[in-house]
Formats: C-alpha cells, structure tokens, sequence
C-alpha cells in the first residue's frame, strides 16, 4: 500500500485516466465498426472524418500508437473509397 499523500493522489488519478481512456477507445472503435457497415458513400466520407479525427486524438494522447492509428486511417480510408 502506499505510504505518501501524492502517491495515494497518484492512484486516484490514473484510475480515473484508465477509465477515461477505456471510454474514448471504446467508442473510436464502435465508429470504426459503424463505418465498416456503412454501404453509403456519402455517409460514409462524413463518418471516415469523425472517425480520422478520434484516431488523431487518441494518438496524440498516448491512448494508441501513432502508426496503430495511421493503420487504421488507411484502411477505412481504403473501404470508403472502394464504395461505389
């Protein structure tokens, strides 16, 4: 167990950031999953731009790797594209 105030404060907060990751990544990838079933293209370029910019914000955050999310970007970009 910890014996300081701020490691004991320090436990607090990185719960509370495991779950507001936990959160974030979750719902990029339910939008992930919604732009994979989408057979519309016009809905689907809208979603692609939602879904780019969840990426973007969860790598910069350390959430996810850079290139996990550019790997990601490139392939429903890819999808969306394939869409007739």
């Amino acid at each position: 167990m910890a014996n300081h105030k701020s490691a004991l404060k320090r436990i607090r907060a990185n719960e509370a950031k495991r779950l507001r990751n936990r959160f974030y990544l979750k719902t990029t990838r339910t939008f992930e999953k919604k732009l994979r079933k989408t057979t519309d293209k016009a809905q689907a370029i809208e979603l692609l731009s939602k879904v780019t910019a969840m990426l973007d914000k969860l790598a910069k955050k350390n959430v996810i790797h850079k290139n996990k999310a550019s790997n990601h970007k490139s392939k429903l970009a890819k999808y969306v594209n394939s869409l007739a």
